[in-house]
C-alpha cells in the first residue's frame, strides 16, 4: 500500500465549481510575475532596512537613509532605484536632493502587517522568537 503525503487529497475528486470560481478571481500571469518580482525585492535585508526606515521616518533623503540603515550611499541609491522601478517607493526631487517615501498606503499596510506578523510570533511557543 502506498501512503500519501499529508498535504495531498485522499481521493482525486475535483470540485469543478469551486475550482472555476477560484480561477475567475486569480490574478493574471503578468500580475503574478510582477508580484513575485516585488516579493523578491523584499527578500533582501538591505532593502527591508530601507523600507523600515521609511516606515518609521517618513520621507527621507538618500544620505539619511544610508546613515540610518548602515549602508553606503551607493548601495542605498541602487536599492532605492530598484524599489522605485517596482512602485514600492516614490521619489521627490528638490534641487539636487532626492527624498524617498513609501509609494502608497498599500505598501505601508503590507509592510506594517508583515512586521506585526513577525512580532506576533515572538511570544508563541515554537515561534521564531523562542530560543
Amino acid at each position: 500500500m502506498v501512503s500519501l503525503p499529508t498535504d495531498s487529497c485522499a481521493t482525486s475528486v475535483v470540485d469543478a465549481d469551486r475550482v472555476a470560481a477560484v480561477r475567475r478571481v486569480m490574478p493574471s500571469d503578468e500580475a503574478v510575475q510582477e508580484l513575485a518580482q516585488v516579493f523578491g525585492l523584499l527578500a533582501d535585508p538591505g532593502r527591508l532596512r530601507l523600507l523600515t526606515a521609511l516606515l518609521e521616518g517618513g520621507e527621507m533623503c538618500v544620505c539619511d537613509l544610508a546613515a540610518a540603515t548602515g549602508q553606503s550611499m551607493s548601495a542605498a541609491s541602487h536599492a532605492l532605484r530598484l524599489l522605485r522601478m517596482h512602485r514600492v517607493v516614490k521619489v521627490r526631487r528638490a534641487g539636487r536632493m532626492a527624498y524617498y517615501r513609501l509609494a502608497d498606503s498599500h505598501v505601508r499596510m503590507l509592510f506594517d502587517l508583515a512586521i506585526t506578523h513577525m512580532r506576533h510570533g515572538d511570544g508563541e511557543a515554537g515561534g521564531q522568537g523562542d530560543g
